[in-house]
């Protein structure tokens, strides 16, 4: 008797199709009928997915994992129709081909019987070519109903923050609606957007979806039309870069909702938040520049990194001015940059950095060539489970085991490492040069923060009691 695994899957756009149930009954009658033995265990559903992409799949992903194992689990794979197991020819050709010569598994439907003959490629590849096609032809078909729903006034989104759905419109949220109000009226009243999201945080309002509030959620109600009765779309999707739906392909239309603020709170908004855009392109093209410090400070009440703000002669913590952090940490460059710099000179000076150093050859047999064979070996264990529980074809095996292999080679040959004194004394030197490079005007702000990258993983700046802490790379 040969053993199965079923696959059911039912999309979130087929209205039409079998239940998973239905699915289930009609493959374990197959099953029956033809000596099949289906375990519980090897019953695999998706329930609402699209089978347009494999990796999206859960359950069909486990299936595939299972079927890898040795010795394998099941000998075929029972549909219901082929489109059930994928809809994109890429995916099919690609799980079938492994699961039949890499595991000897066989993908059957059940309703759509084909022969062994060599014509039987030819009616499956049909077969799935026309699932393919009528899952195109469907989203297609689905657009365009929403855009014509769309063009008469109805709903064809999730409502946004304010309002709730009601009988196929949106209705104001009585708790949410009259912080939309609130949000409107301070920031025409000269409520900066970071501070109404430092606001609203601090009362504890989340957005839709359960986050904290940050710039651009704030900025996101304040361009929405949704709020005067408006409703928007891009008939072809949202383009890559347009989070505030500014695309020019843009449709604006009457909706059947009731507006929460009045269209004279609204284009008061719109005509400042087009004022402050204006404002910072300009100081955009300042801000891009390259300074010494890029990326390698952080806050130390949330840890982010300080970027340049006021025109590029200063830094603040990224999340405080996204209103996500409580602290302040705005310091001018050129002061952070001396700060670095003598901190730099007085660890060269008292030997600071060198317990980092020492810490990486700190081992009880003063051969750090034992630990690291010990970590290969360790390695060649693991790859070895992963090939016997079928994670890994013997392809794979073969040339991880090989690099392990060349890798131990390369450790059992190496010289031993060079004494604690040796290190110390070069990275001295190596900082010393650094400090010097860091202190040349004739160097780049670009090369500056490369070298400050080969010796620092990260500058930790306490605005309250202005102090820095460098954490140095374990060996530079």
């Amino acid at each position: 008797m040969k053993t199965a695994a079923a696959y059911i899957r039912v999309s979130t756009e087929d209205q039409l199709e079998y239940s998973p149930d239905s699915q289930l009954k009609k493959i374990r009658e197959y099953a029956e009928r033809n000596d099949i033995n289906i375990p519980e265990e090897f019953i695999f559903i998706d329930e609402g997915i699209s089978g347009r992409r494999a990796e999206k799949r859960p359950s069909f992903m486990n299936m595939i994992s299972l079927a890898k194992t040795k010795p394998k689990p099941f000998d075929l794979i029972l549909v219901w129709k082929f489109s059930r197991f994928a809809r994109s020819r890429e995916d099919s050709i690609v799980y079938k081909s492994m699961l039949r010569k890499q595991c000897g598994i066989d993908v059957m439907s059940i309703s759509e019987q084909i022969g062994e003959d060599k014509t039987s490629i030819l009616i499956e590849a049909l077969l799935e070519a026309m699932d393919e096609y009528y899952s195109i032809n469907l989203a297609e078909e689905v657009k365009r109903g929403m855009n014509e729903k769309f063009s008469r006034g109805g709903v064809v989104s999730q409502p946004p923050f304010g309002y709730k759905m009601g009988n196929g419109v949106f209705v104001p949220d009585e708790n949410a609606a009259p912080v939309v109000k609130m949000i409107f009226e301070d920031f025409v009243s000269g409520t900066g957007i970071r501070k109404i999201a430092k606001k609203l945080n601090e009362m504890g309002i989340r957005s839709v979806k359960g986050n904290k509030f940050e710039n651009r959620t704030v900025e996101y109600i304040l361009c929405n039309p949704t709020y005067i009765g408006k409703l928007r779309r891009s008939p072809n999707g949202r383009e890559n870069g347009d989070r505030f739906h500014q695309s020019p392909d843009t449709v604006i239309v009457d909706g059947k909702h009731e507006p929460i603020i009045s269209n004279e709170l609204y284009l008061s908004a719109n005509d400042k938040l087009r004022e402050n855009k204006k404002r910072y392109v300009r100081n955009a093209q300042q801000n891009n520049a390259d300074f010494m410090l890029r990326g390698i400070v952080r806050c130390s009440s949330c840890g982010s990194t300080l970027v340049q703000a006021v025109k590029g002669k200063s830094l603040q913590c990224h999340k405080y001015a996204k209103g996500q952090c409580e602290v302040s940490h705005s310091v001018t460059i050129s002061k952070m940059n001396e700060a670095v710099l003598e901190k730099l000179k007085c660890d060269l000076e008292n030997c600071e950095f060198r317990f980092e150093i020492i810490k990486r050859y700190d081992v009880q047999n003063d051969n750090i060539n034992d630990i690291l064979l010990e970590k290969e070996y360790k390695k060649l264990e693991r790859v070895k489970e992963a090939f016997e529980a079928g994670i890994d074809s013997l392809d794979e095996y073969k040339r991880n085991k090989a690099r392990i292999h060349n890798r131990i080679a390369e450790l059992e040959n190496a010289a031993p490492p060079p004494a604690e004194e040796n290190v110390a004394e070069k990275a001295a030197a190596k900082l010393s040069d650094i400090i010097d490079r860091l202190s040349d005007i004739s160097v780049s702000e670009n090369e500056k923060n490369t070298l400050l990258r080969s010796i620092i993983s990260s500058i930790v700046f306490d605005r309250e009691n202005m102090t820095i802490q460098i954490k140095y790379l374990p060996v530079f």
